[in-house]
């Protein structure tokens, strides 16, 4: 089973040609961080509030953008906050059932099924 690390590095490899590129942001995800004074092993992921994190996390998101583009689905990102578009309230629950199923199965993020739901917006 692939960790999020493994899937980020072949994303990178398919987006970018230098390996050393590549293997340069290997290490910086392995490096760990430092807390007062001490360095602490990273677990998993990109240091959060670290400089490329942002980039690393559109390059890793950017397969669910290409997902939902090829659905067909309005979609508008900022970092890991997603709004999904939907024409009715049935349609907009299988959305939200569907994407939370490809973010947890194909991207192994987690979900925050408390911040997670469906609102209606009426259009004057």
């Amino acid at each position: 089973m692939q960790n999020k690390v493994t899937i980020l590095i072949n994303l990178l490899r398919k987006n970018v040609k230098d390996e050393r590129v590549v293997q340069l942001i290997k290490r910086y995800l392995k490096s760990g961080v430092m807390e007062s004074g001490v360095v602490i092993e990273t677990e998993e992921g990109s240091p959060q509030g670290g400089n490329l994190s942002p980039l690393l996390a559109n390059v890793y998101l950017n397969e669910f953008d290409r997902e939902f583009m090829k659905r067909k689905v309005p979609c508008i990102r900022y970092a890991d906050d997603i709004v999904l578009l939907a024409k009715s309230k049935r349609s907009s629950e299988r959305l939200l059932e569907s994407s939370t199923r490809y973010l947890e199965g194909k991207l192994k993020l987690t979900v925050n099924r408390e911040k997670s739901r469906t609102v209606s917006v009426f259009a004057i």
